[in-house]
């Protein structure tokens, strides 16, 4: 069956926001007197969403705290932190023109994702922005996300497809029953997405437009 419905993880797939993800992160480490870590390390975390960030990284402090403490600095910091991956705003532009129905489905605060999406120029494109709060808190590898994202394009997982850049992603889809494709550049590198045997690894995102025509 051809494929009619994309869904995109967001950070690390669409945009490259470790930038901000770092610095909220060790601004919450500084506050509970955690020494600086660099971005790759910050990468190897994210993905699976706040709490678990936080509970990983700044393990010195209750956890809801320290995710409020990163929400209030995120909120200031993180469109000067993010922007989009290389070839994202012509090929979702091109997905969108060829008529397929895209969506973003991300464990990323749903609040965040859905105002970088515009900001970035791209909330034209995508007929939803998900987050864990759309599907009661259940985060990726949960399917509830995907699952919900295919419900409201009015699609099936059959003709569906899920973009992103992680091991959890394949998990995700693979409990959805949908087909995935891992994008390089993102957390996870070559080696890594390879090794999470996803349906296929696009080293450009733009081969996106070559594939699904």
């Amino acid at each position: 069956m051809p494929i009619r419905v994309v869904l995109f993880d967001f950070d690390g797939t669409l945009a490259d926001s470790f930038v901000a993800i770092t610095a909220s992160t060790n601004h919450v480490r500084h506050l509970f007197g955690l020494e600086q870590l660099p971005e790759p390390v910050v990468r190897q975390y994210v993905g699976f969403g706040l709490e678990h960030l936080m509970r990983d990284l700044v393990p010195t402090a209750p956890t809801e705290v320290a995710v409020a403490r990163y929400r209030e600095h995120h909120a200031a910091t993180m469109l000067t932190g993010t922007h989009l991956m290389s070839g994202v705003a012509e090929t979702v532009r091109t997905l969108h023109e060829r008529g397929l129905r895209l969506g973003v489905c991300s464990n990323k605060r749903v609040e965040f994702t859905r105002q970088l999406v515009t900001d970035l120029g791209l909330g034209r494109y995508f007929a939803t922005v998900l987050g864990p709060t759309d599907v009661d808190g259940r985060a990726k590898p949960d399917p509830a996300l995907l699952l919900e994202g295919v419900r409201r394009l009015k699609g099936s997982a059959a003709e569906a497809l899920y973009v992103g850049d992680m091991a959890v992603d394949v998990e995700a889809a693979r409990a959805a029953g949908i087909p995935v494709w891992l994008v390089l550049g993102g957390a996870a590198g070559p080696d890594a997405a390879r090794e999470a045997m996803p349906d296929r690894v696009l080293t450009t995102f733009a081969e996106l437009a070559e594939w699904l025509v």
